[in-house]
């Protein structure tokens, strides 16, 4: 059930639009085909892509850690003033969002939109991350904070060198939420950038299939179905190499934290 439908984008990326066509289901290309690769690659807006998602991965992800930990563990703290309401108003943002005209009004007034940082800036917690991190916080003895206490350690030490070092399953499962948050990231760069050489990967592939999705329309008025099947484009599958290319890099990554990733949801998640 978790294999198929990878191993679905995997054959149809490489599979022709006569083929597909023609078969009910394709389980192996018959003559697989790199079209839908060259269409993508051949663009320079890829590149393009990939460099500013990166971008917004190095800068962004320190950001979005920093906040969160920080927050984390002053909210796991027994006797922080006003706590309660604090995580109220936490919980809130949940439910209720400022809305996106507002947003877009602060960028205008910060001077931040058509940059990069307003991408970065417009996602700096999320809240479903920064609950599960503070749960796990809260698992880990208080007697090692009031001993680091009584030996003179102040707040910041005390997260730097006790905390932060037990709670490493917590932080790579957070960090790889966020790593894939902002590789993702499309949304927001839709909103606020508008300059070409500043569009994330996300944003691109969408485009690109949008693109051959109207080429393919626009090719196949006047012409006949057969002809149209076996020389244009294959939006689908476009798609599904984008999806790939979108994919794989996320997937290089993942297997350095999965002996992490199991035991820091749970442990955050299963603690209240």
């Amino acid at each position: 059930m978790i294999i198929f439908p990878f191993y679905n984008v995997v054959v149809v990326s490489f599979t022709s639009t006569k083929e597909y066509f023609e078969k009910s289901i394709v389980l192996f290309p018959t003559k697989p085909t790199l079209d839908a690769y060259r269409l993508l690659f051949k663009d320079g807006r890829l590149l393009v892509g990939y460099k500013t998602t990166l971008l917004i991965m190095i800068l962004g992800l320190p950001i979005n850690m920093f906040l969160t930990v920080s927050m984390s563990y002053g909210l796991s703290r027994q006797g922080l003033p006003g706590k309660k309401i604090i995580l109220m108003l936490i919980v809130f943002t949940m439910l209720f969002h400022g809305g996106f005209i507002a947003l877009y009004l602060v960028m205008m007034t910060l001077k931040l939109t058509n940059t990069i940082w307003s991408v970065i800036l417009a996602y700096g917690i999320n809240t479903f991350y920064l609950i599960i991190m503070r749960n796990y916080f809260m698992t880990l003895p208080e007697a090692l904070v009031e001993s680091a206490r009584l030996d003179g350690a102040g707040e910041w030490r005390i997260m730097i060198q006790i905390i932060l070092p037990l709670s490493k399953p917590i932080i790579a499962t957070i960090s790889l939420f966020y790593a894939v948050d902002r590789w993702n990231e499309w949304f927001n760069a839709l909103l606020f950038i508008r300059k070409p050489n500043m569009v994330p990967l996300q944003l691109i592939l969408r485009n690109i299939v949008i693109e051959s999705i109207l080429m393919v329309e626009a090719s196949s008025e006047g012409v006949g179905s057969a002809l149209a099947l076996d020389k244009q484009i294959f939006p689908m599958g476009v798609k599904m190499a984008a999806v790939l290319v979108t994919m794989v890099p996320v997937m290089c990554v993942f297997p350095f934290l999965q002996r992490h990733f199991v035991k820091g949801i749970m442990i955050g998640a299963i603690k209240t």
